[in-house]
Formats: C-alpha cells, sequence, structure tokens
C-alpha cells in the first residue's frame, strides 16, 4: 500500500476526527438557542465559533477540566490498544490526567479548549460542505447550497459526474488526517505534563531505582553470606570428618539459611507491594548472629564494642549491620576461617567499624574489585560517610565511618 493511504487504514485516525467533530458540539448548542439556526445569515456564521468562549474559558478554571481533557486526549488523539496501527506499535502520549494544580495548568487548559472549539467548528463546516458539494456533483441531492456555476452543471450530468465528486472526498479525508496530526500535536504542548509534573515524575523514577538498587544489595547481602557461610562449614565438616563439628556446622548452616529465607521473603513482600508490612531489617543490636555463623565457620573472632549500639539512628544501625555482614563474607570467601578483629565504636557524632583479618594472596588480589566492597563504599557514601578497604599494617582492613546526624 502507498505510504500516503497508509493513514487512512489506521483507526486513530477517524477517532481524531470525531474528537475534531466534537469538539463543536458547544459552539452548535448555543447557536441553536442564540441566534438561532433556521436563517443563519453570514453574521451568525462568525458568532458561531465565538459566543462559547468564555462559557469554555470559565470551565477551564475548573480543575478537573484539565484531567476530564487529557484523558479523552489519550484515547481519541493517541493510538494505543484500541487501534489498529500498520506498524504494530503505540505511541507515548506525553499527556498529563492530573488536574490542574497551578494557574498556569489553567491557562493551558483554556487556549486548549479554545483551540479545540475553533477547530471543531472550521472541521465541522469543511465536513458538511464538502461531503454535500459531492453530493451535489452526484446529483443526488437538490438542496445544494450552490445555484449557478460550474458545480450547478456538474450536478445535472448525473452519475457521469462521479469522477469530479472524488475530489471534495480527497480533500476532506486531506483534512482528517493534517487535522488529525495538528490537534495531537497541540495536545502534546498545551495537556502534557507541567514541568512541576515532570520533576515529580523524575523524582518518583529516582526513587524507584534507589529502592530496586538496596533491594539488589540487600539479596546480595544477605543470600551471599548464607551461601558463603554454607560453602565453608560443608567444606570444614569434610575436612575434619568428626560427627560433633559436622553436628555445629550443619546447625550454622540452618540458622544462616533460615536468616536468608526470612531476608528474602521480606524483599519479595516488597516487590509484590501487597500492602502487607514487611518484617523489619536487622540492625547492629543484631549483629551477634553474624558472629555466631562466622564462628560456627571455624573463625576466630575478637568484638570490642564501645558505646550503646541500640541508640544508633535507624538507617545507620541498619546500613551499619550490612557492612559488617558484606565484610565478614568477604573474609570468609577469600581467606577461610582466619582469626577477624572488630572494632565498633559509637560517639555521640559518629559509628566507626573496623574490621581486620590477616592479609592473604587472594584477599589482597581482590583489594580493587568485587561487588561487595563497592556495595560497602556506596551505602556509606550515601549516608554521608566513607568507607575504606585494602591492607593496612599487614593486615586487611574494612573501615567504615558514618555520621549519626
Amino acid at each position: 500500500m502507498p505510504g500516503f493511504l497508509r493513514p487512512l487504514t489506521r483507526a486513530v485516525t477517524y477517532t481524531r476526527w470525531l474528537h475534531l467533530l466534537m469538539g463543536s458540539a458547544v459552539a452548535w448548542s448555543c447557536a441553536a438557542i442564540y441566534p438561532g439556526l433556521s436563517r443563519p445569515a453570514f453574521g451568525d456564521w462568525v458568532l458561531l465559533p465565538l459566543l462559547p468562549v468564555p462559557l469554555v474559558v470559565a470551565a477551564a478554571m475548573v480543575p478537573a477540566m484539565r484531567r476530564a481533557e487529557g484523558l479523552q486526549a489519550r484515547m481519541m488523539l493517541f493510538p494505543g490498544a484500541h487501534t489498529r496501527v500498520a506498524d504494530g506499535g503505540a505511541e507515548d502520549p506525553g499527556i498529563s490526567v492530573a488536574p490542574s494544580a497551578s494557574w498556569r495548568d489553567r491557562g493551558r487548559t483554556a487556549v486548549w479548549l479554545v483551540l479545540r472549539l475553533e477547530a471543531g467548528c472550521a472541521m465541522s463546516l469543511a465536513t458538511v460542505h464538502l461531503f454535500g458539494l459531492a453530493l451535489a456533483m452526484l446529483g443526488t441531492t437538490e438542496a445544494a447550497p450552490w445555484d449557478d456555476g460550474p458545480v450547478r452543471h456538474v450536478a445535472t450530468l448525473g452519475w457521469a459526474g462521479a469522477p469530479l465528486s472524488l475530489l471534495p472526498v480527497a480533500v476532506e479525508l486531506v483534512l482528517i488526517v493534517v487535522g488529525g496530526r495538528l490537534m495531537a500535536r497541540a495536545a502534546r504542548r498545551l495537556l502534557g505534563p507541567s514541568p512541576a509534573e515532570r520533576l515529580a515524575a523524575l523524582e518518583e523514577r529516582t526513587e524507584q531505582l534507589l529502592e530496586r538498587n538496596r533491594i539488589a544489595r540487600e539479596l546480595h547481602d544477605s543470600i551471599g553470606h548464607a551461601l558463603t557461610v554454607a560453602v565453608v562449614q560443608a567444606g570444614a565438616a569434610k575436612a575434619a570428618g568428626d560427627p560433633e563439628f559436622t553436628d555445629r556446622a550443619l546447625d550454622a548452616v540452618v540458622e544462616t539459611g533460615r536468616a536468608a529465607l526470612e531476608d528474602l521473603e521480606r524483599v519479595l513482600r516488597v516487590l509484590r507491594e501487597d500492602g502487607r508490612p514487611a518484617s523489619g531489617r536487622p540492625t547492629l543490636t543484631d549483629a551477634e548472629r553474624l558472629l555466631d555463623s562466622a564462628r560456627a565457620s571455624g573463625a576466630t573472632v575478637d568484638v570490642a564494642v564501645a558505646g550503646p549500639l541500640e541508640r544508633l539512628p535507624g538507617p545507620v544501625s541498619r546500613e551499619g549491620y550490612r557492612m559488617l555482614q558484606e565484610a565478614l563474607t568477604n573474609v570468609l570467601r577469600h581467606c577461610g576461617p582466619v582469626p577477624v578483629r572488630l572494632g565498633i565504636t559509637v560517639d555521640e557524632t559518629r559509628l566507626v567499624m573496623d574490621v581486620r583479618n590477616a592479609l592473604t594472596g587472594v584477599n589482597g588480589a581482590t583489594a580493587g574489585g568485587g561487588s561487595g566492597l563497592r556495595g560497602i563504599r556506596e551505602r556509606a557514601a550515601l549516608l554521608g560517610g566513607r568507607a575504606t578497604t585494602g591492607p593496612y599494617e599487614g593486615e586487611w582492613r574494612v573501615r567504615v565511618e558514618l555520621p549519626l546526624g
């Protein structure tokens, strides 16, 4: 099919035409009251698109009018599931469906309603006259408004004038296609999101991305820690060949796996957004279970805590727990059950965590990489703190400083 005929096969072309015709409904209703349509003079035709202007401007001041016009424009001016599109795709309408939130929005809505009124009047008059002209050329009506001129002579030809009658039909189809596209473009400009709505949408999108990133880190830390503990415990139990040690290792695997399943269920509940409250995220006051699982894996963990952990702000305590979890997971994954020294200091302004273990070849090789260490640094930066990882005084150190404000 030729490209210039393709718009005629799309349903949206005719919904746009209907949208244009509907825009003149107010004008015709007002004209039926005054000045009347029984014997309209030229001045009456001039008043037809002008009389309703104050009425539509007043309607635009109602905030809900912008939402109504936005919904109607989305449904009738743009391709969607209700239309047949030649290329099988759908356009992004870019039309706001929020009520007017400012006088600027009301002004844009008023301009849109006046434009729709005038364009609707023009399209309705063009449609009536062009189709009437086509019927007159066919000689199928005697009520043609053209008493003289070439049209009258063509009308006397009857069906012989059929080829010429296609000309006004073609003009009308061109007006329908071009007028519909122009109205769709105007709708995007006048009914599109305001700067405040665009900023709100951008902020919402940013929040969603941050939440997804946080959930990804949560799963990485929790599941990664559980799998690391399970692998270390299973390897140690196999090497030891001691039934008592094997029982302790299996208990540690069960406990760590149960905690990981609780974290996974909580994250999935958040993703489903089913409205049910999610279980609380662990905090540094729950760090003992991390230390127990590390000790059960054969590592010796010496802990020194200075300051009240229970007084830490919620975000600091929760993120601190995840950072400690990742640090211990890295120790078990890359060094195995080696001695670990953990220092936690809480004062009036900051939280400091210091995790150290023996520096091995494997541990040193990972000094610059790994998503876990990068995740620790990202978490610290989001809270306005900092994290340093790398060799220090012959040991591998992870040091985190988080402000409490």
